[in-house]
């Protein structure tokens, strides 16, 4: 009784091993100044992905932060397009008045894009363009870093908040479950030619 237990139990091991890692989803606040990507660091956010892992970073269309002053205030698809107040945005201007603007776009460490967008890298991998709304695979190996694409940090102000969601990686089949699964199949079909030739 002992052995079939033992067996069982060992099977239950072995499948749970067979699983993937559960996919994880985190919230950050990213800070226009502290995390641009001149003269701040990038703001860590605990998710470290593998080589070609997929994840998605979104972030709300309305959530604004601002490179200076007016006319630089945008979402974290940057400085791409006219934006108006609304009255109750991040801006706290008067409703109508411009308060971004298109500008030129930003170029740092051979990668391009636009001022004021959200910006990731992973590990000390490439930079990629991330915006209001992101979902590829990951270009390198490490924890992802998310920035704020700007040149001078010293008059930017705001954050927006983004979430950032990955896809489960493979469990520990190689290591434990699969062997553990075989291990458990095996003594389970032993005791139980044991116990047929027993009767």
């Amino acid at each position: 009784m002992l052995k079939r237990t033992f067996y069982i139990c060992a099977l239950i091991a072995g499948l749970a091993g067979l699983g993937t890692g559960s996919a994880r989803a985190v919230t950050v606040d990213v800070f226009a100044a502290a995390n641009s990507s001149s003269g701040g660091t990038g703001a860590l956010t605990g998710i470290s992905l593998t080589f070609g892992q997929a994840f998605t970073v979104s972030a709300e269309l309305t959530d604004l932060w601002n490179a200076g002053p007016l006319p630089r205030w945008s979402n974290a698809d940057g400085l791409i397009a006219p934006l108006d107040a609304t009255g109750s945005d991040d801006s706290n201007e008067p409703s109508g008045t411009t308060i971004g603007s298109i500008f030129p776009l930003y170029t740092q460490d051979g990668f391009t894009a636009p001022y004021g967008s959200l910006v990731g890298r992973i590990g000390s991998g490439a930079f990629f363009l991330i915006g209001t709304n992101y979902s590829n695979t990951a270009n390198a190996a490490g924890q992802l870093a998310l920035y704020y694409w700007d040149s001078n940090n010293g008059d930017n102000s705001g954050s927006i908040a983004a979430t950032i969601s990955a896809s489960a990686v493979p469990g520990p089949i190689v290591g434990a479950g699969l062997p553990g699964l075989v291990m458990a199949l095996g003594g389970l079909i032993a005791w139980r030619r044991r116990r047929m030739a027993a009767a």
